[in-house]
């Protein structure tokens, strides 16, 4: 199929240059001699009259034009890989490719206790599994990479509808030497937010722990990339966090050198839903890879009635 002499692989090259912003890793992802790749990226650039990538001796980038090139080539490959499936999916439930996302609090902790079950009860399932912060797999999932997305409300829902899979209560996570491992109690409104280790900017799960800690508007000094760093970083004493029930095995963890004390209150935490488009076609295939999530959620968490 051609369009003004491009094909969808010339999409592809294009993606693929974005996705690795080198043109070598990208002919290499695509399994193509780089001259044909870069053969393939002049032919888009000469056929829409604009220069997609701005190429510097460091790194290969998306002008800002090339951007929307892009996306939208991401979307007209997303239709074409659609238009293909339509055929398999067809025939059987859950048949066939699914692109889901998942942040990256919750994927690591979900994703061991539902890929068994999700391969069992659906053999014929091509899945593809995606990790990243909320805005980018939220802008994944608008421009049709994804078919559904894990994360934790709220979210800008334009477009989108959720389902809610479960709630997870927080756990406070301290060092085991501190005294608020033995204290009779922990109240999160009694923590000094200056001691709280929290995640980097772009985790929804540190604007949950910072509307919790940061009452008196001071702000954490230390943060972590993910939730095995803070936890390390809690083991060595550098200070206290919020740690979600999923990601929590047990009362201590690190070797002792990290204690997990409950909450009085248990409304203390966050749900976790399955976000799609609300244009998508086959909702039911959604709902059915929502009820292996929500029957096969991490131990400590709450089903969510009413699925």
């Amino acid at each position: 199929m051609t369009f003004r002499g491009l094909s969808l692989r010339d999409l592809e090259y294009v993606v693929a240059v974005a996705d690795h912003g080198h043109f070598g890793r990208a002919a290499e992802a695509c399994r193509v001699s780089q001259p044909s790749l870069s053969s393939g990226v002049r032919k888009v650039e000469d056929a829409i009259g604009v220069r997609v990538f701005e190429r510097t001796s460091r790194r290969v980038m998306p002008t800002r034009v090339g951007e929307e090139v892009v996306l939208r080539a991401r979307t007209v490959l997303a239709a074409a890989a659609r238009m293909m499936d339509a055929g398999v999916e067809a025939t059987a439930p859950l048949a066939g490719p699914f692109a889901l996302g998942a942040i990256a609090t919750v994927g690591p902790y979900l994703f061991p206790h539902t890929l068994a079950p999700l391969r069992e009860a659906y053999p014929e399932l091509l899945l593809t599994i995606e990790e990243g912060l909320t805005e980018h797999l939220l802008t994944r999932l608008r421009e049709g990479a994804l078919d559904a997305v894990v994360l934790s409300p709220p979210i800008d829902d334009h477009g989108l509808e959720l389902i809610p899979l479960y709630r997870e209560p927080f756990r406070l996570a301290v060092e085991a030497n501190s005294p608020l491992a033995s204290a009779a109690s922990v109240r999160v409104a009694d923590l000094d937010p200056a001691g709280a280790v929290l995640l980097e900017e772009g985790h929804c799960l540190r604007d949950q722990a910072l509307s919790l800690c940061g009452g008196s508007g001071q702000r954490p000094r230390h943060t972590a990339m993910s939730l095995e760093t803070l936890k390390a970083m809690v083991a060595a004493g550098i200070g206290y966090s919020l740690v979600p029930a999923g990601a929590v095995h047990g009362e201590t963890d690190l070797g002792g050198l990290v204690r997990y004390r409950a909450l009085p209150d248990e409304k203390i935490g966050r749900t976790v839903a399955l976000a799609y488009r609300r244009s998508r076609d086959r909702v039911d295939d959604v709902r059915r890879m929502a009820g292996i999530l929500h029957e096969h959620r991490p131990p400590g968490t709450f089903a969510i009635a009413g699925l």
